[in-house]
């Protein structure tokens, strides 16, 4: 499958909350609001299109943005140095082709230089095996874990050195 990864639109985020809105549990759901404050807080939002549909998106953060995810945090008190991977999200119909690993390789390639790892967070409780086993292919290593949302979720904090 060939698709083209570039910066995010204004334009393209009712389809963005709308991939990412139908991923819960895995991310979070949002409001268009917050969408909108992304592309101003974020040091990395872009997404991958094919034919002017989107197939995913990954949100990416650099210590000191205006963001206040506990996830996000928990490496701002630990690290200096890093891209924080918030969420990414592929649709259902392009899972599997690729999109997860071609955003992760984009954003190595668009930070590398500027920040020495990317950081993030996989479920696992509600688990998401996939994501976890698609993040220890490519390199990531636990670096911690912690329950967030009053206990509701609990999150294995992983780290991949640029």
């Amino acid at each position: 499958m060939e698709f083209d990864i570039r910066d995010v639109k204004v334009g393209d985020l009712p389809a963005v909350l709308a991939l990412n809105n139908a991923a819960v549990p895995h991310v979070n759901a949002l409001p268009l609001a917050e969408m909108q404050r992304f592309i101003r807080a974020s040091a990395y939002f872009r997404v991958a299109v094919l034919d002017r549909a989107i197939l995913g998106f990954l949100v990416g953060f650099r210590p000191g943005a205006d963001y206040e995810s506990e996830n996000y945090l928990w490496f701002q008190a630990r690290y200096d140095d890093f891209i924080y991977i918030d969420r990414i999200v592929v649709a259902p119909e392009a899972a599997g082709r690729g999109v997860a690993k071609a955003l992760y390789a984009d954003l190595g390639a668009v930070m590398s230089g500027s920040v020495g790892a990317m950081t993030c967070e996989v479920n696992i409780k509600p688990e998401n095996p996939i994501s976890t086993e698609m993040h220890r292919r490519l390199g990531f290593l636990e670096v911690g874990q912690q329950e967030t949302g009053g206990g509701e979720k609990r999150v294995s904090l992983l780290r991949k050195e640029l």
